[in-house]
């Protein structure tokens, strides 16, 4: 949940000067190839090159055309020193993997790792001797590194500053960016661009690329621990630098042996193979660390939140507040009719009253306010079926939510709450830390090494009492889903509120750009399901019926919000079934078409069932889609349940609700022809025969 801008008192001053200000690297000109590595099927091809200088980069070449060309690698310490020059190559080894593993949850219930990976070890020459190795993963559809530091002969610790590793893409001259800004005040939440290449500037990742030639490549990174995020700086045409985000310390701190984040690199011939790429990303982090999590119920969810955001409620106690022990057990029963597991209540605890986005440390998250009670409401839901969601909110004050979320998540434990939302709402830069009580406060970046961290103790304590996390205004999703299945979801872009407020809302490609930009990095916890279509004081969304509809199968998240008013719904019924059908598991995913920006067709396949659900969202064009039915199983008749654009549908004025529901029966041998309004969409429900 974000602040709407006019509330907001805070203002970022961003040091990226400072952050920026390094000395240029320059590749040698003379340069030997040491290792070499390719991918299990051919596909890909990396190389490693030595300098007389003792310098080290890297290239990677795709069915032996140049995607990446030379590229340096290295460190830069805060005592100026530089693990970047004076290398020598020490050993190389090389090995395989292949093996599959089981997603608790997820868009596909399997995931084949299968990677081929080349370590190079390093040590210096000079009189630090420092030892560094470099390791490569290289995967059919993409490629992830890292630097890993073992024990060294002499310091342990060292003060990372930034780094010298570049991405150079061989052939930049057509090549065309999707993108959002690093170093803004509001995060993720922001447009996305649509630029030539050299008009990126310094970007947040996933930064996905088209080149002239059709290849797509996205970069990204995968295991972000105990570590600042990477933002990506174009330093020239088609050359781009890791910037490490700003932390306090002015520094990343580690103590040796210990290893980097992996830099990511996913690489496809098209738009929807980049989707379905982005395992890779999870293939990169550890294995899951919590044991069964079966106690997590992927489901859908109603809340006391959009009123909120349509000025209709209030967070604070008053008239207008939403969080009220009658107004909850009204949405406890609208839930419990129409098979919605879970409801979500923000403002229900006291601290919302004053200027809590300028106070965080106000927030009590183990007293509701008088108008709520916690205990009777929790009761009444679970007799009913029903769980609700919990919500912390910390308006950025982490060190005094960090005091007292033990307590907090016995508390949810006790009455059985077993999803929290969390929030982070402030401008970037202002993550409030504050190590002894009474102490100075010292800000912090969202995604700093100290926050990272703090992600992390919440996501791990929270499992002990068997309670997932959806984090909003969060660090960006870097696959440690696998590692810590509880941490379930994220925001990290923006979502549906902005159409609430108009500032300006989101435009009609928003939703094709999200599917091959942020969701490479993992689940989106959009809030999709606006069937009025309005935001604040009647204003207009640009969408259609359809396209809400089909945003339940097009964006991922294992708890997704059907986020409209209950009043909403009852004048929608028939539009609303789809929202009750739709699960939120899946057992495979695929996607049929798709460009960055313009259109996405995804189809899954119900974990739970032999059904199958298709969701196709354009952008303000009109499109005509074909779509083969080939993934439903062979022999076998369904029943499409099509929810679709009307003709004369548009996502601007009262064109925007017509939309038309038929159902017909398919088989794997047909093909669909998806009709797509302006701003519009289709879902459709394959039901297989019981």
């Amino acid at each position: 949940m974000t602040v709407p801008a006019q509330t907001r008192q805070r203002r970022l001053r961003i040091p990226l000067a400072a952050v920026l200000a390094f000395a240029g690297a320059s590749l040698p000109v003379h340069a030997a190839t040491i290792a070499t590595v390719a991918s299990p099927g051919k596909v890909l091809n990396v190389e490693i090159d030595l300098s007389k200088e003792g310098r080290i980069s890297y290239r990677v070449q795709r069915n032996g055309k140049p995607v990446i060309t030379d590229s340096l690698l290295g460190l830069r310490l805060r005592d100026g020193a530089q693990l970047f020059p004076w290398f020598q190559l020490q050993g190389q080894q090389t090995s395989t993997v292949d093996d599959t593993w089981e997603q608790p949850w997820g868009e596909s219930r399997t995931v084949r790792n299968h990677y081929n990976e080349l370590r190079t070890q390093f040590a210096e020459t000079g009189r630090d001797q420092r030892r560094m190795d470099i390791v490569f993963r290289v995967f059919d559809d993409g490629v992830g590194f890292r630097y890993e530091f073992p024990k060294q002969p002499k310091q342990q610790e060292l003060a990372i500053q930034g780094e010298f590793t570049e991405f150079t893409l061989a052939d930049p001259a057509s090549a065309k960016a999707w993108w959002i800004p690093a170093g803004e005040w509001n995060r993720y939440e922001q447009i996305y661009r649509t630029t030539p290449l050299d008009n990126v500037g310094i970007a947040h990742t996933p930064i996905t690329i088209k080149l002239g030639d059709g290849t797509h490549v996205a970069f990204h990174e995968a295991a972000l621990v105990d570590y600042s995020g990477m933002w990506l700086q174009r330093i020239d045409s088609g050359k781009f630098r890791a910037v490490l985000s700003p932390t306090s310390t002015g520094a990343v701190l580690k103590q040796a042996p210990f290893h980097t984040p992996w830099r990511t690199i996913q690489i496809a011939a098209d738009a929807g193979k980049l989707y379905e790429s982005s395992n890779l990303i999870l293939n990169l982090n550890e294995p899951n660390k919590l044991g069964d999590v079966s106690w997590f119920k992927p489901a859908k969810y109603v809340g006391v939140w959009w009123g909120m955001h349509l000025d209709t409620q209030s967070w604070g106690v008053g008239p207008k507040h939403g969080a009220t022990t009658e107004y909850t057990t009204r949405m406890i029963d609208f839930a419990a009719e129409h098979g919605f597991r879970g409801v979500l209540v923000e403002g229900w605890n006291t601290g919302w009253d004053k200027d809590w986005f300028a106070n965080g440390w106000v927030f009590d998250f183990l007293k509701p306010t008088p108008d709520f009670d916690l205990e009777k409401l929790a009761a009444y839901a679970r007799s009913k079926g029903v769980h609700l969601i919990g919500h912390h909110e910390t308006a950025c004050a982490v060190s005094h939510y960090e005091r007292q979320m033990k307590d907090a998540f016995a508390l949810y434990e006790r009455l059985g709450i077993d999803v929290i939302k969390t929030g982070y709402v402030c401008d970037a830069g202002q993550i409030e830390r504050q190590e002894k009580k009474n102490g100075p406060v010292i800000r912090e970046w969202h995604d700093s090494q100290w926050n990272s961290n703090h992600h992390l103790r919440v996501v791990t304590e929270a499992a002990k009492r068997h309670i997932a996390i959806n984090a909003h205004e969060p660090i960006k999703d870097t696959g440690l889903r696998r590692t810590y299945p509880n941490w379930i979801s994220r925001e990290g872009a923006r979502g549906m509120e902005y159409n609430a407020w108009g500032e300006p809302p989101n435009p009609p490609e928003h939703e094709a750009m999200l599917v091959f930009t942020r969701m490479l990095s993992g689940p989106m916890d959009f809030t999709p399901g606006v069937l009025s279509l309005v935001g604040k004081n009647g204003m207009p969304i640009q969408t259609t019926i359809a396209k809400q509809l089909a945003l339940y199968v097009v964006l991922y998240s294992p708890v997704q919000m059907a986020a409209d008013l209950p009043e909403n719904y009852e004048k929608h019924m028939d539009a609303f079934q789809f929202i009750k059908d739709v699960p939120a598991d899946w057992e495979i995913t695929r996607v049929p078409n798709g460009e960055v920006g313009d259109y996405a067709t995804i189809v899954r396949k119900d974990r739970n069932s032999a059904d199958w659900y298709l969701g196709s969202v354009t952008d303000e064009n009109p499109r005509t889609l074909k779509v083969r039915l080939d993934f439903l199983e062979p022999g076998r008749a369904y029943e499409a349940q099509i929810y679709r654009d009307a003709k004369d549908s548009s996502y601007q004025g009262e064109k925007r609700f017509r939309f038309e529901k038929e159902t017909r029966q398919v088989t794997a041998k047909d093909t669909l022809t998806l009709r797509l309004a302006p701003g519009g969409g289709q879902a459709i429900r394959f039901v297989a025969p019981r």
